[in-house]
């Protein structure tokens, strides 16, 4: 490995691209930026380098325009893809299956292999795949590392992970739980455990990744041993649009008595349901609003919300045995000051006592919002998938 320490992140998405580029020497973020609307009529490009901010509308028929546009931006910085101090890029991936379950170089195999795990994440994986390859023709001499949002999840316990079905009928067709938002649990689990001033392999973490997406995870020593999603991302949690935890049996209802097809209840349920499907909002800010307002369907969703995370909360106490620290992170569990009044407030009874005023504290800093006198405490740690792509990314450099 040379003295470079940058790596690009890229997370490309159907229709976007998003992007950082961050120096490893001190973690600093050089640059940052989004493409939106790629091969529709009218595009957006918004890349921000130190106190620069420009935007570009015009229109990215496809991937190679728009990762060929964020080049020209990050070059008219000085920090173009031919810079000698870019170590590498590092690529989000969604699905790992089985196969990929740590930080993986990029060969013509390796993009092989994440072609066929394809009908595993159908929505995902496609364009994760076409940003690598673009990535590949700008800079082929460059290593392209994929870090798998299913990867920190690998560790769960055969008991954890399979489903109770045939045996031969799930692993011929790869159905088991893989869990997801993988990136986010490993990072906020070991920030956590660094704010609590331990090693992470002496603290036992619940994390809460309470975003539009939501899943929970049980850190045990910094190792997963289970989280909420499943096969897909639909499992677990109530979330901004999927349902979360279902009885199987409402989609043989569904399609028997009111006559949906297969991919109709696919879209009810995960476009559908969760909060929006409940009182028409997405968005924990307006549902708060109108709780104020005494809006009973939004205070409906609110509990419903509630009551899902507090079991899970419960029976993460249970699987690991002693709980050190219940994390809140992404943008409802960050913010929202009344969901985790509601989650951690009623759970005294399992050493989890908040702090009012410390709850009520906004912030951009890992922080304690638990009573001194809590034997769990409880964190409210931002995220940063981005960074820990690009720590595993340099790391895996590391070890070449």
């Amino acid at each position: 490995m040379n003295d470079a320490t940058r790596v690009l992140v890229l997370n490309s998405g159907s229709s976007s691209v998003k992007y950082q580029l961050i120096d490893m020497a001190g973690g600093d973020r050089l640059a940052t930026g989004l493409v939106e609307r790629i091969g529709e009529p009218a595009g957006a490009l918004v890349h921000r380098a130190g106190d620069a901010r420009r935007t570009v509308e015009e229109r990215y028929p496809d991937h190679t325009a728009a990762l060929k546009a964020v080049a020209e931006e990050l070059r008219r910085d000085g920090l173009g893809l031919d810079s000698p101090e870019l170590a590498a890029i590092g690529h989000r991936v969604v699905h790992g299956g089985t196969r990929f379950t740590q930080p993986t170089r990029i060969d013509d195999a390796v993009l092989e292999a994440l072609r066929g795990l394809v009908p595993l994440a159908p929505l995902h994986n496609p364009a994760n795949i076409t940003g690598i390859e673009v990535a590949r023709a700008l800079r082929p001499d460059l290593p392209q590392i994929a870090v798998f949002d299913t990867a920190f999840h690998a560790t769960m316990p055969e008991h954890a992970w399979r489903y109770a079905i045939d045996k031969e009928t799930a692993d011929a067709n790869s159905v088991r739980r893989y869990g997801f938002h993988g990136t986010s649990h490993e990072y906020v689990s070991r920030r956590t455990a660094e704010l609590l001033g331990r090693a992470p392999e002496s603290v036992n973490v619940i994390v809460l990744h309470l975003g539009n997406g939501a899943s929970a995870s049980a850190v045990r020593g910094g190792v997963c041993v289970d989280t909420s999603m499943g096969l897909t991302p639909l499992e677990g949690l109530v979330m901004g649009t999927r349902s979360g935890d279902l009885d199987p049996a409402v989609i043989f209802h569904l399609h028997r008595e009111a006559g949906l097809g297969v991919d109709e209840i696919d879209a009810l349920l995960n476009r559908r349901s969760g909060l929006i499907g409940l009182c028409g909002a997405n968005d924990m800010r307006e549902i708060a609003r109108r709780m104020g307002e005494g809006d009973a369907d939004a205070q409906l969703a609110f509990d419903i919300y509630v009551h899902r995370l507090k079991k899970y909360v419960g029976s993460y106490f249970a699987v690991l045995g002693r709980v050190d620290a219940v994390a809140f992170t992404a943008g409802v569990g960050e913010n929202s000051i009344a969901v985790r009044e509601a989650v951690a407030g009623r759970l005294s009874v399992l050493g989890i006592e908040l702090d009012s005023v410390r709850n009520g504290v906004r912030g951009d800093s890992p922080r304690l919002v638990s009573a001194p006198t809590s034997r769990v405490a409880v964190a409210v740690v931002p995220t940063d998938e981005e960074y820990e792509i690009a720590r595993q990314a340099f790391a895996l450099l590391r070890q070449d």
